[in-house]
């Protein structure tokens, strides 16, 4: 038995025929029909969280992890591949450049500065400006038709920088936005009511950050609007204090960097859940940065959240809500507060 494996191998050498050559007979297939590969810049906290989401939930055929720390990212590669058997199968590659991230679908922006506790998000901006001009141009050349998913903080500011830096149309160029802060949003909302959060429906709009925008005129059960129920909910002076639940929004996440010294799990699941939306054309109406010029008044190249359609081109569509005059006070207020800090960086 040895000696015939030993001619077999042996064999092999001098014909050039590999074991899987002998194992497999190839099939004519019609190679222009791509599995969707995306990219994750950023093996922190997040960016894994993000990875392990899309792993976990059969999102893609191949993932790209490129972060600068190479033990780090080698790490993380190796983690997941070993994984493989107990997951969908991917194919997971890495790089210390962008080289990995060649011919993405989509690549999602984790790379930059840590918050620090107590930290506004947009003083994060500059130092997070400067990794974005040496790393954007490059993602764009090798994946020209890519679209870009930013979750890094001050996401709203940094997806309007990762637009000036790539050339790329506005509708390809998302930022993760109040995804996430809706989400919070409605589950708070929910417990209150003791209904499932996904029968509550409410949206919060603006910037992802301390200037977010509730649309309390919009919050309803079964079409059943609570404002109209009771006309001050969400305002001073509700005796109900429901206005506490975006406060709640608002400081969640200083609380779990507080408590744990960064987030990354929900935003992770956030983040899939628009993956999934994009690569399937799935159409939903989310809650997610874009460029929002002439829209609710704002005049000014800012992007915001508000509702819009996500397909597999981007952003399909912009849904106009119908504000009250203090909610789109709010998010006029909410783009100058953006805009003030976009006249600051130094490209």
């Amino acid at each position: 038995m040895s000696s015939e494996w030993s001619n077999g191998c042996f064999w092999n050498a001098l014909t050039g025929e590999t074991l899987a050559k002998r194992l497999f007979r190839t099939v004519e297939g019609d190679d222009s029909i791509m599995p969707p590969k995306v990219t994750v810049v950023g093996v922190g906290a997040v960016g894994m969280a993000c990875a392990f989401s899309l792993v976990q939930q059969g999102l893609v055929s191949e993932l790209a992890l490129v972060d600068i720390d190479k033990p780090k990212m080698e790490g993380e590669v190796l983690d997941l591949q070993h994984g493989m058997v107990f997951a969908n199968p991917v194919k997971v590659v890495g790089s210390v450049d962008p080289s990995s991230s060649v011919g993405s679908d989509l690549i999602i922006i984790t790379a930059g500065a840590r918050q620090r506790e107590g930290e506004p998000r947009l003083s994060l901006v500059q130092r997070n400006v400067n990794i974005y001009k040496s790393l954007i141009p490059k993602l764009v050349e090798l994946s020209p038709n890519t679209i870009f998913l930013v979750v890094s903080n001050p996401v709203d500011v940094l997806t309007y920088v990762t637009w000036k830096l790539s050339g790329l149309p506005p509708h390809r160029v998302i930022g993760s936005g109040t995804n996430l802060d809706s989400s919070r949003f409605r589950v708070l909302l929910a417990d209150r009511l003791n209904v499932a959060p996904s029968s509550v429906h409410g949206w919060v709009i603006g910037e992802h950050g301390d200037s977010s925008v509730p649309v309390w005129s919009g919050v309803n059960v079964a079409g059943v609007s609570l404002k109209q129920l009771c006309p001050k909910f969400g305002e001073p002076g509700d005796p109900e204090k429901w206005a506490d639940a975006h406060k709640q929004v608002v400081d969640s996440a200083y609380e779990v960097i507080k408590l744990k010294g960064y987030t990354c799990w929900a935003i992770g699941l956030s983040v899939a859940s628009l993956t999934q939306c994009i690569l399937r054309n799935e159409r939903r109406v989310v809650a997610i940065s874009t460029l929002v010029k002439g829209v609710h008044g704002v005049e000014t190249d800012v992007f915001l959240s508000v509702p819009a359609v996500l397909s597999r081109r981007g952003i399909d569509r912009i849904v106009v809500q119908d504000l009250t005059d203090s909610e789109r006070e709010n998010v006029l207020k909410s783009a100058k507060t953006l805009h003030e800090c976009q006249e600051s960086i130094q490209f």
